[in-house]
């Protein structure tokens, strides 16, 4: 599919936790030649420096220290053409796999539902998609980052399902890990999201809504397809 540069919009792509939305993001980017701006990797990249710094003990997050540490901290992609994609450094380290980890799932959350924390990267994330040509995953693109962008899609799927999907791919790592773990993770980030003051996660009221829950990658694609053209068209 071909996007002339008259016609480079922002793509939105908001939802739950492990709805495949960067999988989806990636796959729409490569496809339109657009750049990919995974903020939820931006989230778990500033939970992991602050676990890294002792901001986190045992599961408990110190809001203020996180707030101190956040002048130290820089953001970067960087593309990684064994991946085909782009891997995300904190202060000129590759922190890629690291962020993937439950530790940081658990936490990510909490640090994510911090004033600063949200306001230092929402800024990021709107100068990254200035210049337009932009797929962005996260869960407050459409209304907080981007509530212009062209075109926005809310992504869900059945919780269970999320949970295996979360479940394989940390097992395909090597991270030792039970599936009821995942579940009860899943479901304390759905209300977590969901619940907190700052940006909580809730559909655009002009958001296409994906159900992924049993699609192949392919058909979701396809799907997409379908919507781009409808927005390209009335252009």
């Amino acid at each position: 599919m071909e996007c002339k540069d008259n016609r480079r919009i922002i793509i939105a792509v908001d939802g739950f936790s492990s709805c495949g939305k960067s999988t989806f993001a990636k796959a729409i980017a490569a496809e339109l030649g657009y750049i990919f701006i995974d903020t939820g990797a931006m989230y778990r990249a500033v939970t992991l420096y602050a676990l890294d710094h002792g901001a986190i003990s045992s599961g408990m997050v110190d809001e203020d220290a996180v707030v101190r540490l956040l002048g130290d901290i820089t953001i970067d992609f960087r593309f990684n053409p064994s991946r085909g994609a782009s891997d995300i450094y904190v202060n000129g380290d590759l922190v890629e796999g690291r962020i993937r980890t439950i530790e940081v799932s658990n936490c990510v959350s909490a640090v994510s539902s911090i004033r600063e924390v949200r306001e230092k990267l929402v800024a990021m994330q709107q100068a990254m998609g200035r210049k337009r040509g932009v797929v962005m995953d996260g869960r407050d693109i459409g209304t907080v980052v981007f509530p212009d962008a062209e075109l926005k899609i809310f992504m869900t799927a059945d919780a269970g399902v999320r949970a295996v999907r979360r479940y394989e791919e940390l097992r395909a790592k090597g991270d030792e890990v039970s599936l009821e773990e995942i579940k009860q993770n899943v479901v304390s980030r759905d209300k977590a999201d969901m619940s907190r003051a700052i940006s909580p996660l809730r559909q655009a009221a002009d958001a296409i809504v994906l159900d992924n829950s049993y699609m192949t990658v392919d058909e979701q694609m396809e799907w997409f397809r379908e919507r781009f053209r409808e927005v390209a068209s009335s252009k």
